[in-house]
């Protein structure tokens, strides 16, 4: 698996600083971390993949060094990939892993979640 384990780290402490309901599996080539039992934020080689409120997503894309992610030739809303060169400080990995922790709560689950519970 190609992840950057100081990145993987990094956003391992700041979640924890938040919460403990948080699983990690391998997932897309990284290390993905659900949060509440969803996907919240992704580490992979170069970049982080980041679940954001839709409001945030439209201003976030339209930034350098973001990237929307893909499933079947589609963009999925509100998934983004941020390269890592976009992060210059310890305080802008603060800021888009509290976006995306802040979107968590009002993001819903995956379809074969909401079957699982309904």
């Amino acid at each position: 698996m190609a992840y950057d384990e100081k990145m993987a780290y990094q956003v391992r402490e700041l979640i924890a600083k938040r919460t403990d309901n948080v699983v990690e599996k391998a997932m897309f080539g990284g290390l993905c971390f659900m949060v509440e039992d969803k996907m919240c934020i992704g580490v992979k080689k170069d970049n982080l993949m980041l679940r954001l409120d839709p409001e945030v997503y439209t201003e976030e894309i339209e930034k350098d060094g973001r990237k929307p992610m893909i499933h079947g030739g589609k963009v999925v809303m509100s998934y983004l990939f941020l390269d890592y060169d976009q992060i210059h400080t310890h305080s802008d990995l603060i800021h888009f892993v509290n976006l995306a922790l802040d979107y968590n709560p009002h993001a819903p689950l995956s379809k074969a979640k909401q079957k699982m519970k309904g």
